[in-house]
């Protein structure tokens, strides 16, 4: 089988896991609390159920993406971490008590670990002009999920009959239908997916340093000397040409202390060991990768706080039901999709962080709206249904472009190498704020001034933090390294 059949193939199957991936949380989030209630379970366990699922998710992360990042292999781990979706919606659909509910969600959310892997895959498998492109399409995938799930509520609302000792109703259905839906993925995983190779520098775009009482071999077109891949070099964006000897030793000088991620630069030694020479603190503590950190966290921390707020919310001053909240749902997955495939077009013309301030304006223009209009509600069902859908989709609306160019910048920030472990790290830095945005939203629904105030300060530290470390939100360029020093690397 071709290459580029196989490379379909795995992109196909990796959008059908995001897609359902999205339907499991469409089919699950409007029925779970009524669920929770025929159970007698407290308030709080709402909050517990939604952030349970995201908790083993944070752990399960980093961890398979590390055994990812050394094996250089992403199908087994994707095949083994899709079991415990099987077995924790089974668990879901069997429901004796809230506590297995709980531990199901528990459960299910190890399976959401593969997503690290795919993610490290993705980036080692693409250029970094495409790879925006490419994450929109897949985060598209899952959204086109939370479109689709919606439509699967409205039949699976009207099973009622049993299996074996088991009740198949409006509540325990879902769950029943995400074991079976895993369950497909696990063939289709097993015979659609391939761990295919890593696409190479591209030595089109860099120039090699000789040694340095030479001059360098190049013609000032911007021609390379040598362009093996063992030559760590500099791109030349605006002039092309070459640099002299001294200002290569002046560059060296300067960067000797400068850290560039492990895997931006190219080591002449072979070394299998994706964490050679590699720093946590000087990977993860460095002020790009803060500030995108801070993104990935902050967004969505108010994310899962507003989507955690909707649902109360629409029953109390609309009577919304499992049906009216499924359509719901249902437009604003159509919303989003549509937002993400402006950011595809965008991601082209555009860089990241200009697309991610864009999407930061959005999502403080839709926090000032609800803090005006919707944390103490006034004015007839019709007013403030209007201002409700307002809010609701300017907040939609900003998601798409804060989401897409934090991950793309991520992986541009952050070693090549050992993407498995980064994207596992910045996963379970976003599976503890949704953790912590359902259970702050759900003890503060009667007092959305507090709740929503928060979000907007939030919100405001990450657009000053994004403004001032503006300028070192791009991919660093590689280091200068003499011929002699290579020589050097390859004695030690």
């Amino acid at each position: 089988m071709e290459t580029r059949t196989k490379r379909r193939l795995t992109n196909g199957a990796i959008g059908l896991l995001f897609l359902f991936s999205g339907i499991e949380y469409a089919v699950i989030l409007p029925t779970i609390w009524a669920y929770l209630e025929t159970m007698q379970a407290e308030p709080y366990f709402l909050g517990l159920g939604l952030s349970a699922f995201s908790f083993s998710g944070l752990i399960a992360g980093p961890i398979l993406g590390h055994i990812s990042d050394r094996s250089q292999r992403t199908k087994p781990i994707i095949l083994f971490a899709n079991l415990f979706e099987i077995v924790g919606n089974f668990m879901y659909f069997m429901g004796y008590s809230k506590w297995l509910l709980l531990g199901s969600r528990l459960v299910a959310g190890i399976g959401t670990g593969a997503g690290a892997c795919i993610f490290g895959y993705l980036t080692r498998s693409t250029t970094t002009d495409e790879r925006a492109t490419v994450f929109a399409v897949v985060m598209a995938a899952r959204q086109a999920g939370l479109l689709i799930g919606p439509g699967f509520n409205l039949f699976l609302r009207l099973c009622n009959f049993n299996l074996g000792p088991f009740k198949v109703n409006k509540y325990t259905s879902p769950g029943l239908f995400m074991c079976l839906m895993w369950t497909i993925l696990q063939v289709i995983i097993i015979f659609m997916y391939y761990d295919l190779p890593s696409v190479p520098m591209d030595n089109s775009k860099v120039v090699s340093v000789e040694e340095e009482e030479e001059p360098l071999i190049g013609d000032v077109n911007g021609g390379v000397a040598d362009s093996s891949p063992c030559s760590t070099a500099i791109e030349h964006e605006e002039s092309h040409v070459p640099p002299t000897s001294e200002a290569v030793s002046e560059n060296r000088t300067a960067d000797e202390d400068h850290y560039i991620p492990n895997g931006h630069i190219e080591d002449c030694k072979t070394n299998n060991n994706p964490f050679h020479n590699f720093s946590a603190a000087k990977e993860y503590l460095r002020e790009e990768v803060v500030v995108v950190l801070t993104a990935q966290f902050i967004t969505l921390f108010n994310q899962t706080a507003l989507e955690t707020m909707v649902t109360p919310l629409t029953q109390k001053y609309f009577n919304f039901g499992e049906l009216e909240n499924s359509l719901m749902y249902c437009i604003c997955g159509v919303e989003v999709i549509v937002g993400f495939f402006i950011v595809r077009w965008l991601s082209t013309k555009f860089a990241d962080r200009v697309i991610l301030a864009l999407g930061l304006v959005i999502c403080n223009i839709s926090c000032i709206w609800c803090l005006i209009f919707l944390a103490n509600p006034k004015g007839s069902s019709s007013i403030l249904l209007c201002e409700f859908v307002v809010g609701v989709f300017l907040q939609i609306l900003g998601l798409p472009f804060v989401a897409v160019s934090q991950v793309s910048l991520f992986s541009k920030v952050t070693a090549e190498k050992t993407q498995g472990f980064s994207h596992g790290l910045r996963r379970s830095i976003g599976g503890i704020a949704t953790i912590m945005g359902p259970m702050w939203a759900g003890g503060l629904i009667n007092n959305l001034y507090i709740m929503l105030g928060v979000m907007m300060g939030l919100l405001t530290l990450l657009t000053i933090m994004m403004i001032l470390s503006y300028s070192y939100l791009v991919e660093p360029a590689p280091t200068l390294i003499s011929s002699a020093n290579r020589r050097n690397m390859d004695d030690d």
